[in-house]
């Protein structure tokens, strides 16, 4: 599998327009699995609306790519941030879908493999504990897009969306464990720069 994520800071006067004008867009990617749709109040430095992008193979983006980007060229879209990315999405627990949620990320340069091996093991460690969590997939990013040159993006289906903002970001193992990579209090500190927290509304599962 391979996926596209854009966050997009759009122009309050022209959000419908441009929403609508994104989705015929990824529509005709040809996308296997597309989701476009605003983010929730919450998001964090996540844009007005975010994109998620699937398609069997790399190859199939790439055939499409130019004219997909192209629309983001509009006068309204006035930041895009993203990442495509290889990788195979997880199940987690049972449940409804109702909340897709995207963080981008990225570790310092310079950090040695073994530490951002434990890091990645850690995010995925919390999967195993957040029961809101219903599917997953933390993926190496290529190909980095807007404010920073992101690394990692760790995607996320919850039941809801107080399953995201209670027993995800509430829980111990996000806190006493996961956050020091944040913390620049920390000596294991890896993630200086700014994320990308963007969530929204699921119609249907898509990472599946």
């Amino acid at each position: 599998m391979f996926s596209v994520v854009r966050l997009l800071d759009v122009d309050e006067s022209a959000r419908e327009r441009v929403l609508a004008d994104v989705d015929a867009a990824a529509a005709r990617t040809g996308a296997h699995r597309r989701l476009v749709a605003p983010t929730l109040s919450g998001s964090r430095n996540g844009g007005d609306i975010l994109v998620h992008l699937r398609f069997h193979d790399e190859g199939e983006w790439r055939r499409g790519a130019a004219a997909f980007e192209e629309t983001l060229r509009d006068d309204a879209i006035t930041r895009v941030n993203g990442a495509a990315y290889p990788g195979e999405p997880r199940q987690a627990h049972p449940g409804p879908s109702g909340v897709y949620r995207a963080l981008l990320l990225r570790v310092t340069p310079g950090t040695d493999a073994e530490t951002g091996s434990r890091f990645e093991d850690e995010l995925r460690l919390m999967t195993r504990y957040v029961r809101t969590i219903t599917a997953w997939q933390l993926s190496r990013a290529l190909d980095p897009v807007g404010d920073t040159g992101w690394t990692h993006v760790f995607e996320q289906q919850f039941t809801d969306e107080a399953g995201l903002m209670g027993p995800y970001l509430m829980h111990p193992i996000h806190w006493a464990v996961v956050d020091r990579w944040f913390d620049p209090e920390t000596t294991d500190v890896i993630i200086r720069d700014r994320v990308c927290h963007s969530f929204c509304e699921l119609a249907a599962p898509i990472l599946d």
